[in-house]
């Protein structure tokens, strides 16, 4: 089951109906203390009813997001951490991401509040002041106000890599921006995403793929459960909160994105977010 935020309700879909939601808040229905069962529940009375939809319609899907905050781990990959160790050599920061990567203790950091999310269909930026770019692809969590993982769906954690690379206390401005993270376009209910989970990246210029790349969630250094246990650690969300996996999937060195270009992510069990470059 998948559930869709839009702009004529919310839907859970199941085997290809949309059923619409008992509640038409958002922030409520995630909450749900058993979100599963509650979408179960939705999915039966709209069988009952006859009231499921075949369709509907993409340019109405919205971020799966209200006033939920999105938080981001980071170097939660090999490939992760031995891009940001190129990127910062110059400023220091060699052996700084090797050290994350092993410590027991994880790199969490804010990345953005509900009005700040980009949908499907909606426009990605890049920072004005920044000459190296790239999206990063992540499976990201679903987690309720008592830290229970409900559901996970498709990221899209914009990045700065030379803003980042000259110092890495410069990374909230390298992150969070206007337009710097991108969500959606439903979240795939359930505890946990299965390590099998296949994440794959396309980035189109001009109609023609400029870079595609893809991993598994088996290459995900930390468990999901744990990085939930240390966001929620001496910290509430009582709307819940989305928390960006990290990414294993980086361009190389000499890519970076370009006004215009359109980026497709691919998630198993939740489908395609595509976001144009603004």
């Amino acid at each position: 089951m998948r559930l869709y935020r839009t702009t004529i309700g919310i839907f859970v879909e199941d085997s290809g109906t949309f059923y619409p939601a008992d509640s038409g808040d958002w922030d409520e229905l995630v909450c749900s203390p058993d979100l599963h069962a509650r979408t179960k529940g939705i999915v039966r009375r709209g069988l009952d009813r006859n009231s499921g939809l075949r369709s509907i319609d993409p340019g109405a899907i919205l971020a799966p997001i209200v006033n939920q905050e999105v938080w981001a781990a980071g170097v939660t990959y090999y490939r992760s951490r031995s891009a940001r160790m190129e990127e910062s050599k110059d400023a220091g920061g060699g052996s700084f991401y090797d050290r994350v990567y092993s410590a027991e203790r994880p790199e969490l950091f804010f990345k953005a509040t509900g009005r700040r999310v980009i949908g499907p269909n909606g426009r990605v930026l890049i920072r004005s002041d920044a000459k190296w770019s790239v999206p990063e692809p992540e499976v990201t969590l679903l987690i309720n106000p008592v830290s229970q993982i409900v559901g996970y769906t498709i990221g899209n954690d914009m990045s700065s890599r030379d803003i980042e690379g000259e110092n890495p206390l410069y990374l909230p401005q390298a992150k969070v921006y206007d337009g710097s993270c991108a969500l959606g376009p439903c979240i795939a209910i359930g505890s946990e995403p299965p390590q099998t989970t296949a994440i794959g990246i396309e980035i189109v210029r001009a109609g023609k793929a400029v870079f595609a790349g893809s991993t598994t969630l088996a290459e995900l250094k930390r468990e999901p459960k744990e990085l939930v246990q240390y966001l929620y650690r001496d910290n509430s969300f009582p709307q819940g909160a989305l928390l960006m996996t990290g990414t294993g999937i980086v361009p190389g060195d000499n890519f970076t994105l370009a006004h215009g270009d359109t980026i497709r992510i691919q998630v198993d069990g939740v489908g395609v977010l595509e976001n144009s470059v603004g």
